[in-house]
């Protein structure tokens, strides 16, 4: 995969060269044998996810983010994810949802990314294993037009529990937004908001509907080629919720790295599995960049701006 020749100024895709992608490769790690959890704390597993899932210990997760391929046929590097018959597909988000029952702590959290058509089997299947406690709903903001339906540009995230305890950090994940009528009180102090740099606007409990995020594109620092890369920020909102500081978050189907680069840079640990190499290696690279820049576009200073978007 050699970085492009003819890059665009502005285009700030991660890329990466022959070398670095052996030798990012190189420094993911692939299962044998049960593996005790100091050997796989922020490690990126290359490998099937069935497979390595068998050699994990038990009781070891505090917070599964898991973006499976949709029912739909996709080209992910050498893997080519086919679109199946409905009870299918159930069959195969069975088979590995299952596999995650045992690693997740009692108070764990999960969070299960879909579209449209794969919502609808979703509860259905992981609600046989946890609890189901929202949907989300986020603003994709992109995708392609038809002639005879209505444009797909919304997503799904179901969220679950594996019991009735769990991590909730509701200051957190509040939501920065304009003041359109600043009241004051009687001393003439702002109500309910608050005032930095002639900007007002108050901190907002956040709903199940999400219009606050892009998806990466090419002029934005963490983007990559991976065809269903997540947005930081998003993940972001799901590790900041559900976690604390030192808590391991797991992702099955890491892809090109979002899940593990943002409990990174929120100082969490992270287990990833991703059996394509590329993907792996861009994980990897993304893992190394996050250690001289751990910003995370659209939230600043512990606050969720209005939107992400790239410049």
């Amino acid at each position: 995969m050699p970085k492009s020749k003819n890059k665009a100024p502005r285009n700030k895709t991660i890329e990466l060269s022959r070398i670095e992608a052996a030798l990012y490769v190189s420094q993911s790690i692939k299962l044998k044998e049960p593996t005790a959890l100091p050997e796989l704390e922020n490690q990126v597993i290359c490998q099937d996810c069935f497979k390595a899932m068998n050699y994990m210990p038990d009781n070891c997760i505090d917070l599964m983010v898991v973006d499976p391929p949709y029912n739909l046929t996709k080209n992910f590097g050498k893997n080519i994810f086919k679109a199946m018959e409905a009870d299918d597909y159930i069959k195969w988000l069975d088979a590995w949802l299952q596999k995650t029952v045992r690693l997740l702590k009692e108070n764990a959290s999960i969070y299960i990314c879909s579209d449209w058509k794969t919502s609808l089997f979703v509860p259905e299947v992981a609600g046989k294993y946890f609890i189901l406690q929202n949907r989300i709903s986020w603003e994709r903001e992109k995708g392609r037009g038809a002639l005879n339906n209505w444009k797909n540009c919304l997503e799904d995230i179901w969220f679950f529990t594996k019991g009735k305890e769990y991590t909730f950090n509701l200051d957190a994940v509040k939501i920065q937004r304009t003041v359109l009528a600043p009241y004051r009180d009687k001393k003439g102090k702002p109500k309910d908001w608050k005032e930095t740099e002639g900007q007002k606007y108050r901190l907002t409990y956040p709903s199940n509907i999400w219009t606050d995020i892009s998806i990466p594109f090419w002029s934005m620092p963490e983007n990559t080629n991976h065809p269903t890369q997540k947005p930081e920020k998003l993940i972001a909102k799901l590790i900041l919720a559900s976690s604390n500081e030192g808590d391991i978050v797991f992702d099955p189907f890491l892809g090109s790295g979002t899940t593990a680069v943002v409990a990174k840079k929120l100082n969490r640990k992270f287990i990833g599995i991703e059996q394509e190499k590329e993907y792996a290696a861009l994980a990897l690279k993304r893992l190394d960049m996050a250690d001289s820049d751990s910003k995370i576009q659209g939230f600043e200073n512990g606050i969720f701006k209005s939107r992400n978007c790239g410049h």
